[in-house]
């Protein structure tokens, strides 16, 4: 379920949870400094490399503050940028633009070193045929963000919720009594209607989620040498995901695998524990 577009209508519950929460009451200190009337310019800019990704959410979020306020991109989504590079104008009036100053970049930020990582890891992988994968480990509330900064990176997003896939993972196994019993199941309520992905930690696992007709076999915090006996196993009887503390060391010992028979790498990382992206507002009036 790809989030390549942000809409306004889908982000403005958490951007009015973002504002409340910041300026709550009123933002105090510029109330007192300026009347309303004063008028600025203002830039923001980048400062490190990476890949520029929610300047749409900071339109939405001045939007929100005060439409007097203009917002112009000057770089792409998924454009890469370097230091010093301005990457966003933003003009208006001056006590709204203070206002709505850490709200906006909070997003910019978190959202850009999203896109950072994910395209470090996408670059990494090109050429193999090995595609990068979030998970749900996002931030409550932001996952529309969370993605789309993983989408703008590169990456592909993996299911949104537990609405749109069927996913059995190792609590559903224990609780329904083995992997062949909760895939029976499955198939008796929804029939072909879903893609069935099952969760397996050990090479008598993946043996069950092949002979039961997964159409997914993620490999779970499998070893190197169990991932090579798991992708011989498979042998192209269903996609492979591998998964489980994924980092780019854990990378470079898969890519000499038959990585021709490895369709993705999941990634937790990209969302759960982020590197924020360094960027300043730097008023020019």
């Amino acid at each position: 379920m790809s989030k390549s577009v942000l809409l306004f209508e889908s982000v403005r519950e958490i951007i009015d949870c973002a504002l409340r929460e910041d300026i709550g009451d009123g933002d105090v200190t510029s109330d007192a400094i300026f009347t309303g009337k004063e008028l600025s310019d203002a830039v923001i800019v980048a400062k490190q490399e990476g890949v520029l990704c929610g300047g749409p959410m900071v339109q939405f979020v001045y939007q929100v503050v005060d439409p007097g306020i203009t917002v112009t991109c000057n770089k792409k989504e998924g454009e890469r940028i370097v230091i010093g590079d301005e990457v966003l104008f933003v003009s208006g009036p001056t006590k709204s633009m203070l206002s709505g100053e850490r709200t906006a970049l909070n997003f910019l930020q978190r959202m850009s070193g999203i896109a950072t990582k994910t395209a470090k890891i996408s670059t990494m992988l090109k050429g193999t045929g090995i595609q990068v994968l979030d998970t749900r480990k996002t931030q409550p509330g932001h996952r529309i963000t969370d993605k789309y900064a993983v989408y703008t990176g590169g990456g592909k997003n993996h299911r949104f919720g537990l609405f749109d896939m069927v996913m059995i993972k190792d609590n559903h196994i224990r609780a329904a009594g083995g992997i062949s019993r909760a895939v029976e199941k499955v198939k008796s309520v929804y029939g072909a209607k879903y893609s069935i992905e099952v969760e397996t930690s050990c090479i008598e696992e993946v043996r069950e989620a092949v002979s039961c007709g997964a159409d997914i076999i993620m490999l779970d915090n499998m070893k190197r040498e169990q991932v090579i006996e798991a992708v011989e196993l498979i042998s192209g009887k269903a996609k492979i995901e591998v998964s489980g503390n994924i980092d780019e060391y854990k990378i470079h010992d898969l890519l000499d695998i038959k990585t021709g028979y490895i369709d993705y790498i999941s990634m937790g990382s990209l969302t759960h524990s982020v590197e924020a992206f360094d960027f300043s507002m730097k008023f020019l009036s």
